[in-house]
């Protein structure tokens, strides 16, 4: 049997939701050789409506490229959680934004790790990296690519100049994330 894993991103425009499903895809599959489908679904607003991005990772065929219900689930916005947060495996992984989405229950079997990644971006000092943030939690406490093909795609993705800030964001994130796996609660 082969391993796939189904992993959605969700939030709203302007969060580099989108950008980052195609970094986690070309993670897996430029540098791990693994295969990868991303497919992208978004609002007609050109900033701040819902958007998500669904990511299908396996090491055979991938035969289809719609996420169902996913093993990985992250929401950064409160609009996702409503959309999305019912759309999960039951032992699935959900990280949060945990300044921007309020979960009153975990869900039975279902575990919730909460994140500041906009937050940390913020105390980078560019909101706009906060998806960045967001990817180093995710290759921390999601084991959906290694951190060194996380960190290759993340480096190709992004606008020259802009490595030392997206680096910093990357690895934010992935501290934050090993800690939190550690059972250890991190300041930010």
């Amino acid at each position: 049997m082969t391993e796939k894993q189904e992993i959605r991103l969700a939030g709203f425009g302007g969060q580099g939701i989108i950008l980052s499903g195609h970094i986690l895809g070309k993670a897996a599959a430029l540098f791990e050789k693994r295969n990868a489908v991303f497919t992208q679904s978004y609002g007609p607003e050109a900033r701040g409506g819902s958007c998500s991005a669904d990511v299908v990772v396996s090491d055979g065929a991938v035969h289809y490229p719609k996420v169902g219900k996913p093993h990985v689930l992250v929401l950064m916005s409160q609009g996702a959680l409503a959309t999305y947060g019912g759309k999960i495996r039951s032992d699935g992984i959900m990280l949060l934004d945990e300044d921007l989405v309020n979960l009153e229950q975990n869900a039975e079997g279902i575990t919730v790790y909460r994140v500041p990644f906009t937050r940390i971006a913020e105390g980078l000092g560019k909101r706009i990296v906060a998806n960045i943030v967001m990817l180093g939690a995710v290759t921390a406490l999601a084991g959906v690519v290694g951190y060194e093909a996380m960190k290759q795609s993340v480096l190709s993705s992004i606008p020259p100049g802009t490595e030392e800030l997206n680096l910093a964001a990357f690895q934010k994130g992935y501290d934050y994330g090993v800690a939190l796996a550690e059972g250890k609660r991190p300041a930010v």
